[in-house]
């Protein structure tokens, strides 16, 4: 049998993280609330030291470690929130980390963990890649490998978002949550059941990197053949083995959502909440948003991280807003006669749309003579706005097609 972390465990590494983490803030979040009908809240770890909650584990992990050990420094592998932890934590410890990223890794992740000290390396495509070196790495030089979610003391120091969650709303019913590896859903579940088993812990994965689902259903840890999401933070391909029996044990339900639903949550956080939060850290709004599971209110969302690339933000904003229904990309194919462009565009501006962008085509196989074809990016009210548009165009005879419907 495996043994579970405790709460003594739990309020044992908020000791050692008092004047090391931020006690960080809970909002309240009107579109939830809405949604949900009844108080939302939002637990924002977007805004923790070195930019996510993986700090507390790390923190506890590192700090525990024999003079002997420090000598030898520690290494990791992480997407860049785990590497940053690490990173912050060994230097406030005072150890050399080494952290092995995936060769994607995003580029801000990667100099945000130089840039508290760390050694990087990049290896590997994934994240599980990336592990395998780093073990490899430990075995050769001694350095003491830290895991991004499956030890005790990571699983302890995680669970003091949930400690804190319980002061800040003393009567919360649902905390939820995103889920990779499984180390932040652990600790807060080890956390709320102790002291209100009352409240449900829910865990929430991206569709195309859910291991947690099969897993628990052949009732241990599966390992996904292939996995891949925008939530590069809970890109795992196989839950731990210490986090797979407390989930299995503490975790009242696993739910999974779409990227579109991320990139819509990810909008409403930036739109409605003013909250930077990246992809991973979005997951449980985006379970709510959309629906995928009934809960109980008061409710708080786990924003876990809020390290997201600029250039990945812009691409989100851009889904998000397609996702909801106000941004179109569409070609329409018309005849070729002096003043059809003018005239398509005019019918545009009737409904008020916005037009981003224009390229007109002219010159192309597909295109029989005497055809064009214009590309249009727009920007809309929403969907019904969107409908109307579009509705309008192909009844004045535009034929409107979509990307993927040529």
């Amino acid at each position: 049998m495996t043994e579970l972390v405790g709460l003594a465990d739990v309020r044992a590494a908020r000791e050692l993280l008092a004047g090391v983490t931020r006690t960080t803030p809970l909002e309240p979040s009107r579109p939830l609330s809405a949604v949900l009908g009844g108080p939302a809240w939002l637990k924002c770890e977007n805004v923790q030291r070195a930019g996510s909650y993986k700090v507390r584990g790390a923190y506890v992990r590192i700090s525990r470690l024999s003079a002997a050990e420090r000598a030898h420094g520690v290494v990791a592998a992480s997407a860049g929130n785990h590497a940053q932890g690490v990173a912050l934590a060994a230097g406030l410890v005072g150890t050399q980390a080494t952290v092995f990223m995936p060769l994607g890794a995003p580029l801000p992740k990667v100099a945000a963990t130089k840039g508290y000290g760390a050694r990087v390396e990049l290896v590997g495509n994934t994240v599980d890649e990336s592990l395998v070196a780093a073990q490899a790495f430990a075995e050769r030089t001694g350095a003491v490998f830290i895991h991004p979610f499956d030890h005790p003391d990571v699983i302890a120091g995680q669970g003091t978002v949930a400690l804190e969650i319980l002061e800040q709303c003393p009567d919360v019913k649902t905390i939820i949550t995103g889920v990779g590896g499984g180390g932040l859903v652990s600790g807060i579940a080890v956390a709320a059941k102790a002291l209100r088993p009352d409240v449900r812990v829910i865990g929430v994965q991206a569709a195309g990197a859910a291991a947690y689902p099969p897993s628990l259903l052949a009732g241990e840890p599966v390992r996904l053949p292939a996995y891949g999401t925008i939530a590069d933070g809970i890109a795992v391909g196989r839950p731990g083995e210490l986090t797979f029996v407390h989930v299995r044990k503490l975790v009242d339900e696993v739910v999974t959502v779409s990227e579109e639903d991320i990139s819509r949550a990810l909008l409403v956080l930036l739109e409605r909440g003013k909250q930077v939060v990246e992809p991973a850290g979005a997951v449980g709004v985006a379970a709510l948003l959309a629906g995928v599971v009934r809960v109980e209110t008061p409710a708080v969302a786990v924003l876990s991280g809020g390290n997201i690339d600029p250039l990945l933000m812009l691409r989100v904003i851009e889904h998000g807003l397609a996702a909801a229904g106000r941004y179109l990309r569409f070609t329409v194919r018309c005849s070729d006669r002096p003043g059809q462009l003018a005239s398509l565009l005019a019918e545009i501006a009737e409904h008020r749309a916005n037009v981003v962008d224009v390229e007109h085509q002219r010159a192309h196989p597909h295109l029989r003579l005497g055809e064009v074809e214009v590309a249009l990016s727009v920007e809309t009210r929403g969907v019904e706005h969107s409908d109307a548009l579009i509705g309008s165009l192909r009844a004045s005879g535009y034929q409107v097609v979509f990307a993927g419907e040529a």
